[in-house]
């Protein structure tokens, strides 16, 4: 795999990082990023584990594909990123456009073309 495409996989890494430890371990500084209101402890606990688990998994993945070369965590990670982008366009159609929601389309999109790049390129 190249340099850039390590670098560009290692700062997908970091921001996930990010988003999975404040998501698990600060959920309420989380609700203005995900534009969403926790009901309770458990609406925390979803935060935490749903969309923090989520992350931190996803890190887990793309860490060890960094660490070992073995890149086939990036086409899971790149998999999910893609339910999640798919899930935003849903949500365009079924509840109606809000351009806050293409910022975070767009880093999801990137991140897919990165990870599914990376993987291709150390496949050869």
């Amino acid at each position: 795999m190249d340099l850039i495409f390590q670098i560009a996989v290692g700062i997908a890494t970091l921001m996930l990082t990010g988003l999975g430890i404040m998501s698990m371990f600060a959920p309420r500084k989380m609700v203005g990023n995900f534009a969403i209101e926790p009901v309770g402890a458990p609406g925390l606990s979803t935060i935490r584990s749903v969309i923090g688990g989520l992350f931190l998994a996803s890190v887990a993945l793309l860490a060890y594909g960094l660490t070992t070369g073995q890149t086939q965590g990036f086409v899971a990670v790149a998999l999910i990123m893609g339910v999640v982008a798919f899930g935003r366009i849903v949500g365009i159609i079924a509840d109606g456009f809000d351009k806050a929601v293409i910022p975070p389309l767009v880093v999801e999109l990137v991140i897919i073309v990165v990870l599914l790049t990376a993987h291709n390129q150390a496949a050869v």
